[in-house]
């Protein structure tokens, strides 16, 4: 058995046959009443986000995950498909179980969250950052550096990122999947 004392950020825990992920947590401590852990918690198969507190020592109920390496194959109407690398097992998964959908690339390396009592998928997570190609975007001037304004420009995925005026069409940028922005341009 766990208990509050195990609490950590990204731990997955059972809460009403529900599961969530502690996004943040802490400790209160007063005088004269016992110590409190509180957490802030994101559903995993819902979209809420709640607020729990525990007394300090109380019995929390973790989930085992594992985290597979897969590959994304396609998308179709019942989902996006994903295979196993090691067994070549294939897996659909719903858009909204997926962190960044707009990012995936066919053959792109993901990490896919398994549930350890149930054997089904959790969640699907991309690399922090990923390498896209540029596909369209307006014509950008030489020397448009001095500032930090952005245009939008069109990723081979499909997406929209907002890049500096001075990255042009069929070039290779680094975008963070996580927040969607721009972090550098790619050298070949």
């Amino acid at each position: 058995m766990a208990t509050t004392a195990d609490m950590r950020s990204g731990l997955i825990l059972k809460i009403d046959n529900n599961l969530y992920t502690v996004i943040e947590f802490g400790q209160n401590k007063t005088a004269r009443a016992a110590a409190k852990v509180w957490a802030k918690l994101k559903g995993v198969d819902n979209s809420r986000t709640i607020e729990v507190t525990w007394n300090s020592g109380e019995t929390i109920f973790p989930v085992r995950v594992e985290k597979k390496t897969y590959q994304y194959l396609y998308k179709d109407d019942t989902g996006y498909s994903f295979m196993d690398n090691e067994t070549f097992e294939q897996i659909t998964v719903a858009e909204s179980m997926i962190d960044a959908p707009g990012f995936l690339k066919d053959g792109q390396e993901v990490s896919v969250l398994i549930n350890g009592e149930t054997d089904q998928p959790m969640g699907v997570e991309l690399p922090d950052k990923i390498v896209l190609l540029v596909t369209y975007s307006e014509p950008g001037m030489k020397g448009d550096t001095a500032t930090r304004t952005l245009k939008p420009a069109t990723v081979e995925t499909g997406a929209t990122v907002n890049v500096p005026l001075f990255v042009n069409e069929g070039e290779l940028i680094r975008v963070n999947t996580k927040t969607g922005e721009y972090v550098e341009r790619v050298k070949e």
